[in-house]
């Protein structure tokens, strides 16, 4: 019963949405020319920054209105579907590059490469080609034709480190320039993991990795990955992937570097780290302005540790920002989109803000370069967007489905209950018919 309710609940605020949504324009009736309606998501930090861009934004744009429609990360999928499916999209929003080809194909997204080719204000050479090209597809092929949008931002996936816990214990600093190898890096884990008020338990780790968002530096960094380069073959059944993953699930299993079950039942690893009790941790331009404020220690910057290639790997997230199809004013729009993702000014704003990396090639140097900020090597986020970061893999498919089915099904390999063999032998055909599924609806999508 209360099950029901709640999802009553759900569903009455998804109608509500619409109703907000279709009254705040995604028709070309009865519109006004100069008010636009943008749905974006973000945590306080992020949502408080881009409030004030718009600010100016409409400062620089005397008569214009801007309706913001803001969520939280986890809200944003289901809010942005029922616009969508109440034929009420936000004239600009923030969408994910995994639904590009999907949005262009069902008249979602407008093509809004002549007006940025128009504005003389944006110079595409200036930003990072690999954000720009996300949003690119010319009906065949993403990151070539029409632009569909602009990056909101390149979100390279670090991994940080306690400086203050290093320092304290007298452990050489790992080096900036030089991963870690496997073996190395479990060594050092096992120096920092340790009991630290005496009283018999365990509280400081070297490490609490999440799967769902580290696993891939270490399938990469290995050799693997999970699908072959026609994008149409799940290949996690390889031995490499299975040496990756058993490797992930003995860090908590054999080695004993991270928390067990019961003791992140307790404090999560984002708990622990913020609180100073783990020696890694994954860092993201987003974190920046939190962890700058709420930080007590020392915190710095290194690749991850790389498996049998020698290399290290990681990934770089991205969140586009497009225009409605149906939007009455897509010049104003668009101009709205450039604003927040190519103009100096707003991209000035956002990076202060501590809510990402600059979009802009030569500001981003600059702020990289500015060793009086934290953190200090803040030039790994640079190398991962030039030299070794990666999309994941479902961004190279018509959805990801199949890829997110290998995260729903993997605990039990990461608390030690099933072999990273196993698991992969049971799920690799679940995996490979959801990606046919995928690569027939592109197909027939194109049609």
């Amino acid at each position: 019963m209360l099950r029901q309710k709640s999802w009553l609940i759900v569903l009455a605020s998804v109608l509500m949405l619409s109703l907000v949504l279709a009254g705040c324009g995604g028709s070309k009736k009865n519109s006004d020319p100069n008010q636009l309606t943008f749905m974006f998501r973000g945590g306080p930090d992020e949502q408080k920054a881009y409030n004030a861009v718009v600010e100016e934004f409409k400062k620089d744009n005397p008569g214009v209105t801007v309706k913001v429609i803001q969520t939280t990360g986890d809200q944003y999928a289901t809010k942005l579907q029922a616009a969508i499916t109440g034929n009420s999209i936000p004239d600009v929003f923030f969408y994910n590059p995994a639904d590009l080809k999907a949005y262009v194909n069902s008249n979602i997204l407008l093509d809004i490469s002549k007006y940025i080719e128009n504005n003389k204000e944006v110079d595409l050479k200036n930003m990072w080609a690999d954000g720009v090209n996300f949003y690119r597809y010319d009906g065949k092929e993403v990151g070539k034709g029409a632009l569909y949008g602009l990056p909101k931002d390149l979100g390279p996936f670090s991994l940080g480190y306690n400086k203050t816990m290093f320092e304290k214990a007298g452990i050489p600093l790992p080096d900036k320039n030089k991963p870690y190898t496997w073996d190395e890096f479990i060594k050092v884990n096992q120096e920092l993991t340790k009991d630290t008020d005496g009283d018999g338990k365990l509280d400081q780790f070297g490490t609490g990795l999440n799967v769902q968002w580290a696993l891939q530096a270490f399938v990469w960094s290995n050799g693997a990955d999970w699908i072959d380069s026609t994008h149409t073959k799940v290949t996690i059944d390889e031995p490499k992937f299975i040496e990756a993953l058993q490797f992930f699930a003995d860090m908590q299993n054999k080695y004993k570097i991270t928390p067990a079950i019961e003791q992140a039942q307790t404090l999560d690893t984002y708990q622990r780290w913020m609180r100073g009790e783990l020696a890694f941790f994954p860092v993201g331009p987003w974190d920046l302005s939190t962890y700058d404020r709420e930080l007590k220690f020392d915190y710095d910057l290194i690749p991850y540790p790389a498996g049998s290639t020698g290399k290290t790997a990681t990934w770089i997230g991205s969140l586009g920002i497009g225009v409605s199809s149906k939007t009455a004013n897509p010049e104003l729009a668009a101009k709205l989109v450039t604003y927040l993702s190519a103009s100096k000014e707003g991209q000035e704003a956002l990076v202060k803000s501590g809510v990402q990396i600059p979009n802009l090639q030569d500001m981003a140097k600059t702020w990289a370069a500015d060793t009086s900020t934290k953190p200090a090597n803040k030039e790994e986020f640079i190398k991962i967007v030039t030299e070794y970061g990666r999309p994941l893999p479902g961004q190279y498919t018509y959805n990801a489905e199949w890829y997110d089915l290998f995260f729903t099904d993997v605990q039990p390999v990461i608390d030690g209950k099933m072999s990273a063999a196993d698991y992969v032998k049971q799920e690799q055909p679940k995996m490979q018919k959801l990606l046919d599924r995928a690569v027939e609806q592109d197909e027939k999508s194109k049609k």
